[in-house]
């Protein structure tokens, strides 16, 4: 499937199409109509069109190879002794995490974080790897360590490396937060016109108690 930008004196219409074979001939058929330019930056207004539309029909393109990809089938035999001191049992349930990780974009934010600075260790897996251990199993960040270590997909870090991730991840925290907010809403429409914020302490500085307010730091 391959994007087509169809331009007209007023407007620009945005297509996901394809070539079909019928017999020897091939033909070109529509996928889906996107929408026009206007409704597009209507409907998206903090991404272009453009750049929209494309990384649109890549994700198409990646579930379509993904659903053509063959069952891997594997063979056990009951009879063969599992050898001694060799990990033979995984966690696989952060792989549900993985495909939202990768749906928000969080991989390409720790590749352009990593064009700006200059380290050795793998930003993406360091984060991911976060991620999914506080979301699983919350501890520490040696926790973290051990606990990735069980996972389906050996960690190519060392402890060092999270701590050392940790300064760049704070140092990039705004650009973090925002690009995440943007590609989150690729995903999930959201009312910009509200607001939520974290309101669990209070601090009202009165002089007098009453049913509601108490003095100091509450709930």
């Amino acid at each position: 499937m391959r994007l087509n930008v169809s331009r007209s004196k007023n407007a620009a219409s945005f297509y996901v199409i394809k070539t079909v074979y019928e017999g020897k001939k091939e033909k070109t058929v529509i996928v889906e109509k996107l929408g026009t330019e206007s409704e597009l930056r209507e409907k998206y207004p903090d991404r272009d069109p453009y750049e929209w539309a494309k990384e649109y029909v890549d994700e198409l393109n990646r579930l379509e190879k993904e659903a053509k990809e063959p069952d891997v089938i594997e063979k056990y035999s009951p009879s063969k002794q599992i050898p001694k001191d060799v990990q033979t049992l995984f966690n696989g349930g952060y792989l549900f995490f993985q495909s939202i990780y990768h749906e928000l974009k969080l991989d390409k934010i720790c590749k352009d974080i990593t064009t700006r600075h200059k380290f050795s260790f793998d930003l993406d897996s360091i984060l991911s790897r976060l991620i999914y251990t506080r979301i699983l199993y919350p501890g520490s960040k040696l926790s973290c360590m051990e606990l990735s270590n069980k996972f389906i997909e050996s960690p190519n870090f060392e402890l060092q490396h999270i701590y050392r991730a940790l300064d760049v991840i704070n140092k990039e925290s705004d650009f973090i937060q925002s690009t995440l907010y943007a590609n989150s809403n690729n995903i999930s429409k959201r009312n910009s016109k509200i607001l939520y914020y974290d309101c669990t302490n209070y601090f009202f500085e009165i002089e007098e108690e009453d049913d509601f307010r108490k003095y100091g730091f509450s709930k």
